[in-house]
């Protein structure tokens, strides 16, 4: 027996600084419209679709605002709501939110009715609060940022069960496993992951699309769960570019679809949500092979115990 769900991965190429949000929204139903036309049900947006990644700038406090929803929809993602609901399309969407006075890094589930399924909040945030000395840009997640306080759920949706993760949570194994063990089938996870300014040495920079792929294989293998990946990428300002290379990935830890470009871009698949039920059952079956008695340093512990 198959559960079939054709997916689509929205990535989205760079959003220039000034580019207003709706020029955005226009964009995001644009990629939307040609998901419907292929047959895509549910289509896949990035973290922060809205605007340019704005953690790379030390902004004044009166700036930082700017860039979150204080509602989803709002004003300026209405259009998109309606779209998908027109289309019969439902989607995931990344985007900064303002909370009262607390800021997170946030994506929804929006069914195909345009009503929001369930809401997420990135738990692992990257970079640091303050500059730091010598780099032309900056990773200032935690300046911008609150760790997110949603935990890792998952939902009945779109006939299977699905979750959500955001960028920095997918090398995260601990993130896999927690939505594992509640029986996802599809994890969708968007990222704004930069290629330069950022990591500590070249050695490792040079390794980043490797271990962009690494992490949703193993991820996906090791928890028999399919896996959407979208990036927002792209040279957003000279010096700047953010990675692309958004996927589909099975069960089996295969590549599927694969984005060839960064800009722009549509990739979809026809998946099976029941092909992960052999790897559920067989290899990664946690209720015979599991020994949580002997992993509880994972969750006794925030640090390493190597001395």
């Amino acid at each position: 027996m198959q559960r079939s769900i054709h997916v689509g991965a929205a990535q989205v190429g760079p959003i220039y600084k000034e580019e207003p949000r709706e020029e955005v929204v226009e964009r995001l139903i644009g990629l939307m419209e040609k998901a419907a036309r292929r047959g895509v049900e549910l289509v896949c947006y990035p973290e922060c679709a809205l605007t340019t990644f704005f953690p790379r700038y030390l902004l004044d406090s009166s700036e930082v605002d700017e860039y979150f929803e204080r509602s989803m929809p709002g004003p300026s993602t209405q259009p998109l709501f309606d779209r998908a609901k027109e289309l019969g399309v439902g989607f995931h969407l990344g985007y900064a939110e303002l909370n009262g006075d607390r800021h997170y890094n946030t994506s929804v589930l929006v069914g195909k009715d345009g009503e929001i399924i369930g809401k997420y909040r990135k738990a692992h945030i990257p970079g640091s609060r303050d500059p730091v000395p010598g780099r032309k840009f900056q990773h200032l997640e935690r300046r911008y940022f609150l760790e997110g306080n949603t935990g890792f759920k998952v939902w009945p949706a779109f006939g299977g069960r699905v979750g959500m993760a955001i960028c920095n949570d997918r090398r995260w194994p601990e993130t896999w496993r927690v939505l594992g063990l509640q029986g996802v089938e599809l994890v969708i996870v968007g990222w704004n992951t930069p290629l330069t300014h950022y990591r500590r040495a070249y050695e490792y920079s040079r390794l980043a699309e490797f271990h962009n792929m690494l992490s949703l294989q193993a991820g996906c293998y090791q928890n028999g769960a399919w896996a959407v990946g979208v990036a927002h990428c792209g040279e957003e300002e000279p010096g700047y570019v953010l990675m692309g290379q958004s996927m589909i990935v099975s069960p089996w830890g295969e590549v599927v679809s694969l984005a060839t470009t960064i800009g722009d871009e549509l990739i979809d698949a026809v998946i099976d949500l029941e092909a992960g039920r052999d790897i559920k059952e067989g290899v990664f079956n946690f209720e015979l092979y599991r020994r949580p008695e002997l992993y509880k340093v994972i969750s006794e512990t925030s640090r390493s115990k190597a001395s």
